[in-house]
This record gives C-alpha cells, structure tokens and sequence, in this order.
C-alpha cells in the first residue's frame, strides 16, 4: 500500500480528496499580484471566478507549491514508513515537479530508505484528476508503488484536452497565444478550439459560437475515441467548466448521451469537474471541454 499526494492543479476538492483518501498540496493564488493565498484553503474557487467575472481587466496570478511544502508531506510520510507517490502538474507550464523532486531529495538525506516517487502528470485540471483517480484505483487493487509507477508513465500520453474558452485575452496576456491571431479571433467572434496533449497547448481549429464550439469538442472526443479503438468503458472522461456551471452540466449532459447513442452496450461514465484557479488563470472564466486519459483495469 502506497499513499498519494498531488497539488491543487488537479482541480479535486477537498471532500473528494478524503473520500478517495489522498493529499493535496495548493499552488498560491492573488489577486493583486503581491498577496497569495492557497488555492482552495485560503480562497474558494468560487470567490476566485467571481473576482474574474467581476474584474474583467484584472489579470490574477498564481504561484506553484514551494520546496517546503512539500519536504513537509513527504516528511511526514517518511517518518511513518509510509511509501509515497507524488503526481504533479505538467512540467512545461509549471515548476511544480521540480519542486517536488527537490524537495524529495532533501528528504531522503534523513531517511534514505524512504520510497518517494515523483510522476510528471503532462496533465492538467480534467486530465489531471484523472491521472489521481487511476493510482488510487491501482493503489486500492493492491498494486505496489512500482506498478503504479511503471503503468502511470506508460499511459499518460493518452491524456488529452479538448476545450474553448470564452475570448482569448487570458491565453494572450500568459503568452501561450500570440497576439495577432488571438486579437483576430477575438474581433470575428471566433471560438477557438484548443488541444491540451503531452504538457502544452495547441490549436484545433475554430466553431462560431458557443453551442458550436461544445459540438466541436464532442467530435474531437469521439474522434480520439475512435483513432485509439477505444469506447468509454476503456477510457476515463471527464467534463470540466468554469464559472458557469450551467453551463458545464449541458455539456456534460450532451456528452453522455452522445456517448450513450454511439455505444449503446458502454456503461459511459462520465464526471463533471470545475476547472480551479491555477487553470483559470491561462483560459480565463468561461473554459469549457472534457478530458480522457485510458482507464486502469485490474487484470
């Protein structure tokens, strides 16, 4: 038996974290670019979208988990002999696995025998909850932390994103958009399509409007679905939103009946998650999409 200890990137909140008995270290968020508060303790993520909607020309930061928080999880857990898996938050928009192998090392020059091992997700938010939830799988199926290991590193590059956001601005102000296309879009009124795969962002095209732009990730799922020879019984999907929550639960209705229609013989499980902050500040409040990543089965 291993335990597991993730950041808040993972988007999780804390009763799910203690039904599924895991840990969660906060990445820092502020407002005002100068106090920080822990993501989900010291400020609700609801609070946190409020201000964005409420603040459109405000631009909130986060920041990522430091060395000490998390030489503090692992040390607690070293000291009661217990082995550790750590699952972060992509490394190519976040030093958070750094971080945490920092941290890792500092601990085990008191306790060389601890067994502490650090996974970089290249997930994020929907994916990220999804990469938690299958080592708890294989953890409450009495896999040991090297079967977790070596079937996490394998499988995480089945984890994909298929989301819009409501305009732009967010991507642009973080860089991970260039101005002139983004400012394009944004004046034809252009939802664009983004693609979230191996750690980083790329483009999937273009809907006009809202309702076109759920349609459009639909079909990118079921497009992935069918390239991977997969069916939802494969796969965990996962439908994550932002401020709106009505929102967010249309398309997650759309999506299972969707898949319910194409496989009629799946169970088609599909969870409904409010992206965080530390996601919100990169897409701004009104990101909308769903993840999938393969699902662990027990042999």
């Amino acid at each position: 038996m291993f335990d597991i200890i993730t950041d808040s990137a993972c988007d999780l909140t804390p009763e799910t974290a203690a039904t599924l008995n895991i840990e969660i270290i906060p990445f820092y968020v502020s407002l005002d670019g100068e106090h920080y508060r822990k993501e989900g303790k010291e400020i609700a993520v609801r609070d946190f979208y409020q201000f964005m909607v409420d603040n459109p020309a405000a631009y909130p930061k986060t920041s990522l988990p430091s060395l000490e928080d998390f030489e503090t999880a692992f040390r607690a857990h070293a000291e009661a002999g217990r082995p550790v898996l750590c699952i972060c938050f992509t490394s190519k928009m976040s030093g958070c696995v750094g971080s945490a192998r920092n941290a890792r090392e500092l601990v085990l020059e008191d306790f060389p025998d601890a067994k502490i091992e650090v996974i970089d997700s290249t997930a994020a938010t929907v994916t990220e909850s999804i990469v938690v939830e299958n080592a708890v799988a294989m953890r409450d199926a009495g896999c040991t932390l090297d079967e977790a290991v070596t079937w996490l590193e394998a499988e995480k590059i089945t984890n994909q994103i298929f989301f819009t956001v409501g305009n732009l601005d967010y991507l642009i102000k973080g860089g991970r958009i260039g101005k002139v296309t983004g400012r394009a879009a944004n004046i034809l009124g252009i939802k664009p399509m983004i693609l979230f795969k191996e750690g980083e962002i790329f483009s999937a095209g273009v809907a006009r409007g809202r309702q076109k732009s759920f349609e459009k990730a639909l079909d990118l799922l079921m497009t992935y679905l069918a390239e991977h020879n997969g069916t939802p019984d494969d796969y965990c999907i996962t439908v994550g939103y932002g401020y709106d929550a009505d929102e967010g639960k249309r398309l997650w209705m759309q999506t299972r009946a969707a898949l319910r229609a194409k496989y009629p013989t799946c169970e088609c499980n599909v969870v409904l998650l409010q992206i965080g902050c530390t996601i919100a500040v990169h897409t701004g409040p009104y990101a909308l999409g769903m993840g999938v990543m393969r699902r662990w089965k027990k042999q």
